[in-house]
């Protein structure tokens, strides 16, 4: 009798175990997260949140080093889908992880990323911006980052250097077995542009997610924009949409990019809408979102008229510097959807 009750509670022991592996599919979250990324018409009622530079803010206020590990680390732990990362290179030709051109603002040493080998540029420690306060992390490579994602989160990767870097990056992408851990995208504003993305996104593959970056201060026509997300097979099209005009605290509207006609055509392509509601250093808040911004919804408990604005346009993708207060608000909603292992 004993041996019989040991064997059930043996059995429902594994079944428990099973439950939580499907419920927290740690070593294959991104593959899930890819899924959802690649096959946008069969989850348009979950918003995809992704963490501008990692993750490094907290109601305004920086918390983390950005572009850190510490920042990937969090990103994931709250269910954010993708680190934004921005990449640059070293003298000696590394693809290191850094936002600006200089190190002065973000690191303990100053002067130029790329007048710095490898080497030296690992003795730069990343600081808090704000407090300056002295994190133990230094900056680091392309390649560490993806190592230290892999598996948990997927990278959006800015690039910082020439539109064929991002070969670079794919073929490292491949080498590391993480095709599907990477986004990688490239602004488009003309057919010249839009064919120099067709063939680096050849030479990238198509195993490998590739969108192009949109501005409603260039592109205008929404042909355009379906031509494009069309000719690149692009999961997501990154919507910037300029607030131009100082007279008006917001848009009134989404401008030509957030247009029904748009919406079709992101339906129409199985594409995602892509928005970011973060602030651009040295700009108006709201910038690149039509003054939209992150501030607006947390400064003055307006999240409807910022988050809630995009999503009612189309838009399933956000960027944000606020990743925890966005998921929150998502989820009140209703718009966000458990990650579960299927069969």
């Amino acid at each position: 009798m004993r041996l019989a009750m040991l064997f059930v509670s043996l059995f429902f022991a594994l079944v428990a175990g099973a439950a939580s592996l499907a419920r927290i599919p740690a070593p294959m979250h991104a593959a899930l997260i890819h899924e959802r990324l690649t096959h946008a018409n069969l989850f348009r009622d979950h918003v995809m949140v992704v963490a501008h530079r990692a993750g490094w803010k907290e109601k305004g206020k920086p918390m983390r080093a950005e572009n850190s590990f510490a920042a990937i680390d969090h990103a994931s732990a709250i269910g954010v889908e993708m680190v934004e990362l921005d990449v640059r290179r070293s003298r000696d030709g590394a693809l290191v992880i850094m936002h600006d051109e200089t190190l002065d603002r973000t690191t303990t040493c100053k002067g130029k990323v790329a007048e710095r080998d490898l080497a030296d540029l690992r003795t730069c420690r990343l600081i808090v911006e704000g407090a300056r306060e002295v994190t133990d992390e230094h900056v680091f490579t392309l390649e560490e980052a993806m190592l230290h994602a892999r598996g948990r989160i997927m990278i959006n990767v800015d690039n910082k250097l020439e539109p064929e870097a991002l070969v670079e990056v794919a073929d490292l992408a491949r080498r590391l077995d993480m095709t599907g851990g990477v986004l990688l995208k490239m602004a488009i504003w003309n057919p010249e542009r839009l064919q120099l993305a067709r063939d680096i996104r050849r030479a990238i593959g198509p195993e490998i997610a590739f969108m192009p970056i949109l501005a409603d201060d260039a592109v205008t026509e929404t042909a355009f924009v379906d031509r494009t997300q069309s000719a690149l097979s692009a999961p997501a099209a990154e919507l910037i949409h300029w607030h131009r005009d100082a007279s008006l605290p917001v848009t009134p509207d989404g401008g030509p990019l957030l247009s029904p006609l748009s919406r079709a055509a992101a339906i129409r392509n199985n594409t995602h809408l892509w928005i970011n509601t973060y602030a651009i250093t040295d700009r108006p808040e709201g910038m690149v979102a039509g003054g939209r911004g992150d501030y607006l919804a947390l400064s003055t408990g307006r999240p409807q008229d910022v988050w809630g604005f995009f999503v009612e346009r189309g838009v399933t993708i956000i960027q944000t510097d606020e990743p925890e207060a966005v998921i929150a608000w998502l989820d009140a909603q209703g718009l966000r959807r458990p990650y579960e292992l299927t069969n």
